[in-house]
Protein backbone atom coordinates (compact mmCIF):
# COMPACT_ATOMS: atom_id res chain seq x y z
CA UNK A 1 0.00 0.00 0.00
CA UNK A 2 1.20 3.46 -0.86
CA UNK A 3 1.14 6.22 1.74
CA UNK A 4 0.14 8.62 -1.04
CA UNK A 5 -3.53 9.43 -1.40
CA UNK A 6 -4.55 8.45 -4.92
CA UNK A 7 -7.23 11.12 -5.31
CA UNK A 8 -4.93 14.06 -4.50
CA UNK A 9 -2.20 15.61 -6.61
CA UNK A 10 1.19 16.74 -5.29
CA UNK A 11 -0.37 20.03 -4.08
CA UNK A 12 -3.24 18.31 -2.24
CA UNK A 13 -5.86 19.16 -4.88
CA UNK A 14 -8.59 16.63 -5.50
CA UNK A 15 -8.37 14.74 -8.79
CA UNK A 16 -9.91 11.80 -10.53
CA UNK A 17 -7.47 8.91 -10.80
CA UNK A 18 -6.19 8.28 -14.34
CA UNK A 19 -7.03 4.67 -15.24
CA UNK A 20 -6.10 4.93 -18.93
CA UNK A 21 -3.13 2.57 -18.64
CA UNK A 22 -5.00 -0.08 -16.65
CA UNK A 23 -6.21 -3.18 -18.52
CA UNK A 24 -9.90 -3.94 -18.92
CA UNK A 25 -10.75 -6.91 -16.70
CA UNK A 26 -13.88 -8.53 -15.36
CA UNK A 27 -14.97 -6.87 -12.12
CA UNK A 28 -17.52 -8.03 -9.56
CA UNK A 29 -18.64 -6.61 -6.23
CA UNK A 30 -21.32 -7.66 -3.76
CA UNK A 31 -22.55 -5.32 -1.02
CA UNK A 32 -25.09 -5.75 1.72
CA UNK A 33 -27.29 -3.70 4.00
CA UNK A 34 -29.98 -4.32 6.60
CA UNK A 35 -33.15 -2.48 7.51
CA UNK A 36 -34.87 -3.22 10.79
CA UNK A 37 -38.47 -2.29 11.56
CA UNK A 38 -41.46 -3.01 13.76
CA UNK A 39 -43.29 -6.32 13.46
CA UNK A 40 -46.32 -4.61 11.89
CA UNK A 41 -44.23 -2.80 9.29
CA UNK A 42 -42.28 -5.98 8.57
CA UNK A 43 -45.46 -7.99 7.98
CA UNK A 44 -46.93 -5.34 5.68
CA UNK A 45 -43.76 -5.00 3.61
CA UNK A 46 -43.21 -8.77 3.48
CA UNK A 47 -46.77 -9.29 2.25
CA UNK A 48 -46.64 -6.47 -0.31
CA UNK A 49 -49.28 -4.53 1.60
CA UNK A 50 -47.40 -1.33 2.44
CA UNK A 51 -49.08 2.06 2.07
CA UNK A 52 -47.24 2.72 -1.21
CA UNK A 53 -47.62 -0.75 -2.71
CA UNK A 54 -45.02 -3.50 -3.04
CA UNK A 55 -42.01 -1.94 -1.34
CA UNK A 56 -39.68 -4.87 -1.99
CA UNK A 57 -39.98 -4.72 -5.78
CA UNK A 58 -39.73 -0.93 -5.78
CA UNK A 59 -36.60 -1.05 -3.60
CA UNK A 60 -34.92 -3.69 -5.74
CA UNK A 61 -35.55 -1.57 -8.85
CA UNK A 62 -34.33 1.58 -7.06
CA UNK A 63 -31.10 -0.20 -6.15
CA UNK A 64 -30.51 -1.21 -9.77
CA UNK A 65 -31.18 2.32 -10.97
CA UNK A 66 -28.88 3.78 -8.30
CA UNK A 67 -25.97 1.56 -9.32
CA UNK A 68 -26.25 2.99 -12.83
CA UNK A 69 -26.07 6.56 -11.42
CA UNK A 70 -23.18 6.07 -8.99
CA UNK A 71 -20.71 8.26 -10.90
CA UNK A 72 -23.25 11.12 -10.71
CA UNK A 73 -23.60 10.75 -6.93
CA UNK A 74 -20.09 9.97 -5.66
CA UNK A 75 -17.42 12.57 -6.46
CA UNK A 76 -14.42 11.23 -8.40
CA UNK A 77 -16.13 7.92 -9.16
CA UNK A 78 -15.58 6.78 -12.76
CA UNK A 79 -18.64 6.10 -14.93
CA UNK A 80 -18.56 2.39 -15.72
CA UNK A 81 -20.16 0.20 -18.39
CA UNK A 82 -22.09 -2.10 -16.04
CA UNK A 83 -22.97 -5.46 -17.51
CA UNK A 84 -25.24 -6.69 -14.70
CA UNK A 85 -26.86 -5.37 -11.54
CA UNK A 86 -28.91 -7.61 -9.28
CA UNK A 87 -30.54 -6.55 -6.02
CA UNK A 88 -32.20 -9.11 -3.78
CA UNK A 89 -34.10 -8.26 -0.61
CA UNK A 90 -35.10 -11.05 1.75
CA UNK A 91 -36.51 -11.27 5.28
CA UNK A 92 -33.81 -11.51 7.93
CA UNK A 93 -33.60 -14.49 10.26
CA UNK A 94 -35.15 -12.54 13.15
CA UNK A 95 -38.23 -11.58 11.14
CA UNK A 96 -37.81 -7.94 12.15
CA UNK A 97 -36.38 -6.59 8.94
CA UNK A 98 -34.78 -7.31 5.62
CA UNK A 99 -31.31 -8.15 4.37
CA UNK A 100 -30.32 -6.50 1.11
CA UNK A 101 -27.72 -7.92 -1.27
CA UNK A 102 -26.54 -6.10 -4.39
CA UNK A 103 -24.25 -7.68 -6.99
CA UNK A 104 -22.67 -5.58 -9.74
CA UNK A 105 -20.56 -6.77 -12.69
CA UNK A 106 -18.64 -4.97 -15.40
CA UNK A 107 -15.71 -5.29 -17.76
CA UNK A 108 -13.70 -2.23 -16.92
CA UNK A 109 -10.53 -0.56 -15.72
CA UNK A 110 -11.70 0.10 -12.17
CA UNK A 111 -13.81 -1.75 -9.62
CA UNK A 112 -17.54 -1.71 -8.99
CA UNK A 113 -17.51 -1.62 -5.19
CA UNK A 114 -19.09 1.83 -5.06
CA UNK A 115 -21.85 0.77 -7.44
CA UNK A 116 -22.71 -2.23 -5.26
CA UNK A 117 -22.63 -0.16 -2.06
CA UNK A 118 -24.80 2.53 -3.67
CA UNK A 119 -27.31 -0.08 -4.86
CA UNK A 120 -27.62 -1.63 -1.38
CA UNK A 121 -27.89 1.77 0.31
CA UNK A 122 -30.54 3.16 -2.03
CA UNK A 123 -32.56 -0.05 -1.81
CA UNK A 124 -32.60 0.34 1.98
CA UNK A 125 -33.53 4.02 1.73
CA UNK A 126 -36.36 3.14 -0.64
CA UNK A 127 -37.72 0.56 1.80
CA UNK A 128 -37.64 3.24 4.49
CA UNK A 129 -39.51 5.67 2.25
CA UNK A 130 -42.10 3.09 1.25
CA UNK A 131 -42.82 2.03 4.86
CA UNK A 132 -42.26 5.23 6.87
CA UNK A 133 -46.01 5.70 7.33
CA UNK A 134 -45.98 2.42 9.29
CA UNK A 135 -42.75 2.91 11.28
CA UNK A 136 -40.62 6.03 11.44
CA UNK A 137 -38.15 4.32 13.81
CA UNK A 138 -36.74 1.95 11.19
CA UNK A 139 -32.97 1.61 11.18
CA UNK A 140 -30.62 1.11 8.27
CA UNK A 141 -27.38 -0.62 9.20
CA UNK A 142 -24.63 -2.99 8.12
CA UNK A 143 -23.94 -1.32 4.78
CA UNK A 144 -20.74 -3.06 3.74
CA UNK A 145 -18.75 -4.67 0.98
CA UNK A 146 -19.21 -8.44 1.17
CA UNK A 147 -17.09 -9.59 -1.79
CA UNK A 148 -15.09 -8.26 -4.70
CA UNK A 149 -13.10 -9.82 -7.48
CA UNK A 150 -10.98 -8.56 -10.32
CA UNK A 151 -8.45 -5.81 -10.57
CA UNK A 152 -4.96 -5.24 -9.26
CA UNK A 153 -5.89 -5.48 -5.57
CA UNK A 154 -7.23 -8.99 -6.06
CA UNK A 155 -10.16 -10.73 -4.45
CA UNK A 156 -11.80 -9.86 -1.14
CA UNK A 157 -14.26 -11.80 0.98
CA UNK A 158 -15.68 -10.26 4.16
CA UNK A 159 -15.11 -12.45 7.19
CA UNK A 160 -18.23 -14.04 8.66
CA UNK A 161 -19.50 -12.31 11.76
Amino acid sequence: MSDRLTHQDEDGRVRMVDVAAKPVTGRRAVAGAHIGMSADAFAAVRDGQGPKGNALYAAELAGIMAAKKTAELIPLCHPLPLTSVKVLIEPDGRKTGFDIRAEVLCDGKTGVEMEALTAASVAALTLYDMAKALDKSMTISAVCLLEKSGGRSGDYQRAAE
